[in-house]
């Protein structure tokens, strides 16, 4: 799996990471797991042709002392799709934006 891991975090760090997912992800309904949802505008045509499938996100897990990205982009509606790919470029630059401000954020 594709990932970019932010480790070596305190529990104080660990909690803010939490709090500031709460606040700007979708809980996923399993312990320190979020989705980040892809914007519209920056689907694959594949992604964005797979209206059924929509929306599609990316994982984001929280442990014990790190949080990390998962550069494989999901269907939230399919688990077995070809719209289910790894981060396009840009949708890579869209995840490591969002991790980039959770740390600035968080004081990470």
């Amino acid at each position: 799996m594709r990932q970019y891991i932010i480790d070596e975090l305190g529990s104080d760090a660990i909690k803010r990471v939490s709090d500031y997912l709460q606040g700007h992800c979708e809980s996923s309904g399993l312990n320190n797991l979020f989705w980040l949802q892809m914007p519209e505008d920056i689907l694959s045509p594949e992604q964005y042709s797979h209206k059924a499938c929509q929306p599609h996100c990316v994982g984001i897990e929280v442990g014990d002392k790190f949080v990390c990205f998962e550069m494989l982009v999901r269907s939230r509606n399919s688990l077995k799709c070809n719209c289910i790919a790894y981060a396009t470029p840009q949708q890579r630059e869209f995840i490591l934006s969002f991790a980039d401000r959770l740390a600035k954020e968080t004081g990470i």
